[in-house]
């Protein structure tokens, strides 16, 4: 499932295009506005922007050009109510990869998206390699040289998210909130279990562990 970070400080117009996406088989992760944006750039793994121009404090042109300046390339899709041609090329020049104006058609805001993904060939990237092993997000499976294993989506998707950011320790509430959403009624030892699963499963596999940091959460470390 791709991450779109939303950057909207209306919170209306943030909750439509939630509901847009998640319709269409994407996960939304909403930012009032760019500050916000850059914590959530930080501790999530995010697969396209869809951003505001007029935002508190930090605005969408300012947003995009610190992204484009740290070296983030990933897809950038501003929706804005600027109509004027000199607001779109400024959109450009700071790196936007696409511009919309408001209000957005639904439809084509999803074939943009879909255009958007497929030009940065994150489908066919979407994968994680260490040594032997292969995780294939699109097909929810971890393979070791003839085997493979076809996981249940929220153990793959934890593990993804763990191998994605080795090293990183992530809290249960962090894991709880990104893999099975904010108003889950699961409580934090459904993270223990699939962590407890995962360990099971993967106990014959020296390239990659699970470990518990005390008080804390969860990481996960590469040992090749």
């Amino acid at each position: 499932m791709f991450q779109i970070l939303i950057v909207e400080d209306d919170k209306n117009t943030r909750k439509l295009m939630e509901a847009v996406l998640k319709e269409n088989g994407y996960y939304p992760i909403p930012a009032k506005d760019g500050m916000e944006a850059l914590r959530l750039l930080d501790t999530c793994h995010i697969d396209l922007v869809i951003m505001d121009i007029m935002l508190p404090g930090l605005d969408g042109y300012e947003l995009t050009r610190q992204l484009r300046e740290t070296h983030f390339s990933l897809p950038i899709l501003m929706v804005t109510a600027k109509q004027l041609p000199e607001d779109k090329k400024k959109g450009f020049i700071v790196g936007t990869d696409d511009y919309m104006i408001k209000p957005v058609d639904e439809e084509e805001m999803i074939l943009r998206i879909k255009a958007l993904l497929r030009r940065a060939q994150i489908v066919n990237e979407h994968r994680i390699t260490l040594g032997p092993v292969v995780l294939d997000y699109d097909a929810l499976t971890v393979s070791r040289g003839g085997e493979v294993q076809t996981l249940p989506r929220k153990e793959f998707y934890l593990l993804y998210k763990l191998l994605s950011y080795p090293g990183k320790i992530f809290t249960r509430v962090q894991l709880m909130d990104e893999i099975w959403g904010m108003e889950s009624e699961s409580d934090d030892n459904t993270i223990n279990v699939h962590v407890n699963r995962l360990r099971r499963r993967f106990e014959g596999y020296p390239e990659f562990s699970i470990e518990t940091i005390r008080g804390l959460g969860y990481k996960a470390v590469k040992n090749i």
